[in-house]
């Protein structure tokens, strides 16, 4: 390598501010909430050649890590075999077809082609979730969804912006086909307007250090990247290292989904086998070959965090057994819940199937929902239609070194709860609650973290309510002995009378009258190691702070507490000897 170390380090600071930049316009820019407030989107840098990953925005979600890469190779295909137009200068293609290298159709991808000198030197792209695409249910989160169709309108890659003017009639097209469609300009243009900026700081930096210099050092991090995972992967016992995660339900059939898998370590690659996960199902929580292979990079990249983004860093890791399953959804397979629910199911077999082999790196079991809750109505006083999107955090799972974090965002990426004053201003809805669920994190040596309570109550108008969340017949995986966390649990008031869907926290199109409500608990992170070896002082002390009541800690941690709470160091020995 001709590379001096100290360049090699600035040119990689230098993508990853490129892409930082670009995340920042984006949300900046955006006019929803759920991107300019929640930062649901990424921003990153792929390869002419085969669309590997450069660098991405250290503050986009994770999950897009894979699927971007994947839908940008899609695209350099598409365009070679002459069934997507040829780039030019100043071209962005809009996608958000799912089987294409995507997600959910929610997730919306901008690419721009980016040339130097006459040649295409790289490309652009960035991800962001759209409040609506269409479909049977405003916010597209369609509980019992049978075909994509359903779901949304499907775009595969054509040129919205062409030579830098945005194409009107395709931009109508998409506007007569979706929900409150005069207020997506503004991400339209904000997401453009990312691509733009990146584009003029990724001129500077190859302008300061040249094209060849910046070219070597990123087949120099690619390759250091393989070899730092490649590192890690052999610090991993062999194998086989097995587990199960479940999935609530479709949606449409109220039988949970299995998630199986075998990961075993064959010399330098790890092998991650999902043969005998259950087959493809009827409603929108199948998963599509992009995000199934994101869900298992963006685990390891949890589990790993020290490996740079890059491609490299994908490259040891060999992903099998899920032709035939849920975890490969083929057109026409219903796919809304994949990436926001099904990814953080299968990083969450991850995670269960490597916890005793590397205990020190891998945690229990995060909330694993996003708590998907879309609510779509009229609103009499501004006189207009509303799209409102709630994605909502949980607890994490305890871990090695303590207790897992409250109300963290998802495991799939960084995105974080609008807003309670911005929501209420946007929409025509008052937070009756907001706090921490006590009592939700599973017990352990190291507890998991507790995850939120909140209702919502419609102020005017008329409404329906939707949701396609998960983890709420089965509570975030505890490990080596510790508990699972509480499950989801979603009710609706309605006229004073609560309700509970038959598939507990998927279902669609609730009427909502003004003063009706909506209550959602979300789930505690798992507990991690045997509850009778926690520290009695933080039991203690959780119970001081209202985590847990007397009763609740006696019974999941064996302390008991005297007058004042003070742990009865007596009673307690005697307690846990029982």
């Amino acid at each position: 390598m001709s590379l001096d170390p100290v360049t090699l380090s600035v040119i990689q600071a230098g993508l990853q501010q490129v892409c930082d930049e670009m995340d920042l316009a984006f949300s900046r820019a955006a006019f929803s909430p759920v991107i300019a407030e929640a930062n649901d989107r990424s921003d990153g840098i792929y390869s002419a050649q085969d669309g590997a990953l450069i660098a991405q925005g250290a503050g986009g979600l994770p999950v897009f890590v894979g699927t971007m890469q994947y839908s940008t190779a899609t695209l350099i295909s598409m365009i070679a075999e002459g069934r997507a137009g040829a780039p030019e200068p100043g071209d962005i293609y809009i996608v958000n077809d799912p089987y294409l290298g995507g997600t959910h159709l929610m997730d919306v991808r901008f690419a721009r082609p980016y040339f130097r000198a006459g040649r295409l030197w790289c490309w652009l792209s960035n991800t962001g979730h759209w409040p609506d695409t269409g479909g049977a249910v405003p916010g597209g989160f369609s509980a019992s969804a049978t075909a994509v169709e359903q779901e949304g309108l499907r775009l595969p890659p054509v040129k919205l912006f062409k030579r830098g003017e945005m194409d009107r009639e395709i931009y109508a097209i998409i506007c007569s086909n979706i929900r409150v469609a005069d207020q997506r300009i503004g991400d339209v243009k904000a997401q453009a307007a990312a691509l733009e900026l990146g584009a003029g700081r990724l001129d500077a930096l190859l302008d300061r250090y040249g094209d060849d210099t910046v070219e070597e050092a990123i087949d120099e991090l690619r390759h250091r990247a393989a070899a730092q995972m490649t590192g890690f992967v052999a610090t991993i016992p062999p194998g086989p290292h097995q587990a199960v995660a479940w999935v609530d339900s479709d949606g449409v059939v109220n039988e949970p989904l299995a998630i199986r898998l075998v990961v075993t370590r064959n010399g330098d690659v790890l092998e991650f086998d999902f043969t005998g996960s259950s087959p493809p199902c009827a409603g929108p929580m199948n998963s599509v070959r992009a995000t199934t292979l994101s869900s298992v990079y963006l685990a390891m990249r949890h589990i790993f965090p020290e490996v740079p983004i890059s491609a490299g860093a994908f490259e040891p890791l060999k992903v099998t057994g899920i032709e035939g399953t849920f975890l490969d959804a083929q057109y026409p397979r219903p796919v809304s819940g994949c990436a926001a629910e099904v990814s953080q199911r299968i990083a969450e077999a991850v995670f269960a199937a490597l916890v005793d082999a590397i205990p020190d790196r891998v945690t229990a079991a995060p909330a694993g929902t996003s708590g998907n809750f879309a609510l779509g109505g009229h609103d009499p006083e501004r006189g207009r239609d509303f799209v409102m999107y709630q994605l909502s955090g949980g607890g994490y799972g305890g871990w090695a070194g303590g207790d897992g974090i409250s109300n963290g965002c998802s495991t799939i990426g960084i995105s974080k709860a609008p807003p309670v004053e911005i929501m209420e201003q946007a929409f025509p809805v008052l937070y009756r609650r907001y706090a921490l669920r006590e009592g939700s994190g599973g017990a352990g040596q190291h507890r998991g973290g507790f995850g939120l309570d909140y209702e919502v109550e419609l102020r005017r108008g008329d409404a329906k309510a939707s949701f396609v969340m998960d983890h709420g017949r089965f509570g975030p995986q505890g490990v080596l002995g510790g508990g699972d966390g509480a499950v989801n649990e979603v009710t609706v008031w309605r006229g004073g009378k609560p309700y509970t869907p038959a598939h507990l926290s998927k279902e669609q199109d609730i009427p909502l009258a003004p003063g009706d409500r909506v209550r959602v608990k979300t789930p505690g992170g798992g507990g991690y190691g045997d509850p009778l070896q926690r520290d009695p002082a933080l039991v203690a002390r959780d119970v001081a702070l209202g985590r847990y009541g007397a009763a609740q800690a006696e019974d999941l941690f064996g302390v008991v507490l005297g007058a004042g709470g003070a742990v009865d160091a007596s009673a307690t020995t005697r307690r846990r000897a029982r």
